[in-house]
């Protein structure tokens, strides 16, 4: 049996037309939405949107998720000894979108109460790990955080999906 190879277009003649490319590229593959929580040295709740998270391990249960170096909360997770990584439920998408956002008040609507930590933890989340830091790496414009898994919680709720820039709710 013999294959095509499919036709690609012209390789780009920019770097601002390759990162436009590969953004589009990003932007079709289907990724689930969580929202990472932490707190900070002075007991400020800390948090962030990240559709760049995976399990890394089962033995010991390690994961991963990628924080932009940017991100006003970057100095909070650089510092923390642990944090939340929740599950978005697709009918929660709003909040990503919240905790997406540059200034938002991410915690003003009552959405999240403390673990014993004092770290915020979303009521209703699809999933809840609860993770100590195990070891961060600055690549790029990014740190990956990898948290060694102490604690999960399951709930039946249907996650949210990133889909060509836009939340989705998986067909049942």
């Amino acid at each position: 049996m013999t294959h095509a190879v499919p036709e690609t277009a012209a390789a780009p003649t920019s770097a601002e037309e390759l990162s436009a490319r590969f953004r589009e590229a990003m932007a079709s593959y289907p990724s689930g939405v969580t929202i990472v929580t932490t707190t900070d040295e002075q007991g400020e709740w800390r948090g962030f949107t990240a559709t760049s998270f995976c399990s890394l391990s089962v033995a010991p249960p390690l994961v991963l998720v990628c924080l932009a170096r940017t991100a006003q909360c970057h100095a909070a997770f650089q510092n923390a000894g642990s944090w939340v990584v929740q599950v978005v439920p697709a009918r929660r998408a709003d909040l990503a979108l919240r905790f997406a956002t540059r200034g938002a008040d991410k915690f003003g609507q009552g959405d999240f109460k403390a673990n014993a930590e004092g770290h915020p933890v979303l009521q209703g989340a699809s999933a809840v790990l609860e993770c100590e830091a195990y070891v961060r790496h600055d690549v790029a414009d990014h740190t990956i955080l990898v948290g060694r898994v102490r604690d999960v919680q399951l709930r039946d709720d249907a996650p949210a999906v990133y889909f060509h820039r836009g939340f989705r709710a998986l067909a049942g």
